[in-house]
This record gives C-alpha cells, sequence and structure tokens, in this order.
C-alpha cells in the first residue's frame, strides 16, 4: 500500500504564489509518474502537471508558464509551485502516484485525499 499527503494549499489573493507537496511513503519500489490533479466546484477533474522520474513533464495549457513540477527523488515527494494565481484556480489539489511494488508486480495508481486552494481577494 502507498500513502500520499498532500500540504501547502490555503488562501491567496489573485496573483499571488503557494508550493502544494505531496509526499509518498509505503511500499514503493519504483515510482513512474507523479502528477497534480485538480477539481473546482461543479467541474470534472483535470490534469494540472505531472512529472516522470525520467524528466518528462506534461502541463495543461492554463499552467503553461505559471506553474512548475519538481521532485525531490530520495524524499519520494513532489512539488508544485504556483505563481500568478486567478481565481479560476480555485479547486481542490490532488497529488497522484503511479507506482510498482516489485520487480514482478504492475504498476498502480494511488491518489492523496486533496488539498484546498483558493484564489480570492
Amino acid at each position: 500500500q502507498v500513502q500520499l499527503v498532500e500540504s501547502g494549499g490555503g488562501l491567496v489573493q489573485p496573483g499571488g504564489s503557494l508550493r502544494l507537496s505531496c509526499a509518498a511513503s509505503g511500499d514503493i519500489f519504483y515510482i513512474n509518474t507523479m502528477g497534480w490533479y485538480r477539481q473546482a466546484p461543479g467541474k470534472e477533474r483535470e490534469l494540472v502537471a505531472a512529472l516522470t522520474m525520467g524528466g518528462t513533464t506534461n502541463y495543461a495549457d492554463s499552467a503553461k508558464g505559471r506553474f512548475t513540477i519538481s521532485r525531490d527523488s530520495a524524499k519520494n515527494t513532489a512539488y508544485l509551485q504556483m505563481n500568478s494565481l486567478k481565481p479560476e484556480d480555485t479547486a481542490l489539489y490532488y497529488c497522484k502516484c503511479n507506482t510498482r511494488a516489485s520487480l514482478t508486480k504492475g504498476a498502480m495508481d494511488y491518489w492523496g485525499k486533496g488539498t484546498l486552494v483558493t484564489v480570492s481577494s
């Protein structure tokens, strides 16, 4: 079993910044991908940013140029630096980790419980 714990959410004014953290722990042999998703009230969950352990990144168009995903491999932790925040960024942000528990087992997805980001003046 793998556990993901997000932190760093909160209330921020438009134009402000926040840094989210996602720490993965448990039965981890290898992490393939870590990423951030968000779900705003009345909207579907969407990808914000993803990062493979090989260094490949993928961003939503709305996040490009403002958000940056990074990782600390030694700590199995992913970060999302969010700058120039807009009211439309308000959402519950979830961390997802795709990992495998051993060399012979397939990969699985794990989700955190989410951290709330509210952008408002």
